[in-house]
C-alpha cells in the first residue's frame, strides 16, 4: 500500500514558465514520484536541490511504518518516544491541530485499523482503541495510549513539502514548485491539472503561492473498505480536492474533507482558512467551496 495511488494532482505546464532558467529533479520518495523545479539562478539551485534531497530522506526517516528504526517504529513498538526530534514534534502538532479543526475527523490513530483490515482480522479490538485524545505530547516526549499506533500517511507529504519549499525560499529561490505527494508553489504562476481516478480531468489551477492537495478514496481498496478510514465515518465523495496557505494543511483537510457531509464542509474550510475546496460526487457532479 503505496501513499502515491491516492493522489492524483499532475502538472500541466510546470516547466513552460521559464524553460531557460528551469532546475528540476524528480525521485521517488514516501513510495511516489516527486519533483521540484527551480526558476532561479543555478548556482542557488544546484546546493538547493542536494540540500532537498537530503532533507526528504530525513523526514522519511522519521515518519517510514516500514523502517523498525525510524522515530514513528520506534513509537508505535514502544507506546513512547523520548526527546523527538523538532520536525517529528511539529507534525505531531500539525496533526492536533488538524484534528481539533475537523471535529475528530481527521485521526492519525487509525494505524491499528489499517493492519487490522490488511491482515483482514476482526476489527472490534482495533476500532476500541483508536483516537488522538489519548496521544499526550511535550517537547521531551511523546506518548501514545495503550494499543495505540499512529499512521501519518494523511499529513506528512504535505509537511515534507513545506519544509522543501520553506527552505528553497531561504535559500533566496522565489520562483518554485515542489511535489512530495502534494503541490506548493512560490511565484510562478504554476498550473496544475486536477483529476478524479473515475471520473478524469476535471479542471485547472494557476498556483502562484499555496498549496494543492487531493484526495480519492476510491484510489485503493482495503477490501470492502476504502483507504482513508475512520472508526465511525465513511467516505462522501469520490474526490476532494484543498487549496490553502501550506501543503501541511492541505493535505490533512483533503483527507478528512472526504468523510464530510457537504453541509459541514464550509465551516470546517473556513476555520481552516482555506482558500478553495472542490468536491467531486461519486457520480462526478462537482462543487466549489
Amino acid at each position: 500500500m503505496t501513499l502515491n495511488r491516492r493522489r492524483f494532482l499532475t502538472i500541466s505546464a510546470a516547466f513552460a514558465a521559464f524553460p531557460a532558467q528551469a532546475n528540476s529533479w524528480q525521485g521517488r520518495a514516501f513510495g511516489a514520484d516527486v519533483s521540484i523545479t527551480i526558476n532561479g539562478p543555478r548556482d542557488l539551485a544546484k546546493p538547493a536541490l542536494a540540500e532537498a534531497r537530503r532533507t526528504i530522506r530525513e523526514i522519511e526517516q522519521l515518519f517510514s511504518l516500514y523502517d523498525p528504526a525510524s522515530s514513528l517504529s520506534r513509537l508505535n513498538n514502544s507506546g513512547a518516544l523520548v526527546d523527538p526530534d523538532r520536525r517529528f514534534l511539529a507534525l505531531i502538532r500539525a496533526s492536533d491541530d488538524a484534528y481539533r479543526i475537523t471535529g475528530g475527523l481527521f485521526d492519525p490513530t487509525v494505524q491499528p485499523l489499517w493492519r487490522a483490515l490488511a491482515e483482514g482480522r476482526d476489527l472490534t479490538a482495533a476500532q476500541a482503541v483508536i483516537g488522538w485524545e489519548r496521544v499526550n505530547f511535550d517537547t521531551d516526549r511523546v506518548t501514545l495510549g495503550a494499543g495505540q499506533s499512529l499512521t501519518f500517511n494523511g499529513i506528512a507529504q504535505g509537511f515534507a513539502t513545506d519544509l522543501v519549499t520553506d527552505a528553497l525560499t531561504r535559500s533566496g529561490l522565489t520562483n518554485t514548485l515542489v511535489n512530495i505527494g502534494e503541490y506548493r508553489g512560490v511565484g510562478g504562476p504554476w498550473s496544475i491539472g486536477l483529476s478524479d481516478p473515475d471520473h478524469g480531468y476535471f479542471g485547472t489551477r494557476a498556483l502562484t503561492t499555496g498549496a494543492v492537495a487531493t484526495s480519492s478514496p476510491s484510489a485503493l481498496s482495503l477490501g470492502a473498505h476504502a483507504h482513508i478510514l475512520h472508526p465511525t465515518a465513511r467516505p462522501r465523495w469520490s474526490t476532494v480536492s484543498v487549496e490553502a496557505e501550506t501543503a501541511t494543511m492541505a493535505d490533512a483537510l483533503s483527507t478528512a474533507l472526504v468523510l464530510v457531509p457537504r453541509d459541514k464542509v464550509e465551516s470546517i474550510a473556513r476555520a481552516a482558512g482555506l482558500r478553495r475546496v472542490t468536491l467531486v460526487t461519486f457520480d462526478g457532479d462537482l462543487t466549489t467551496i
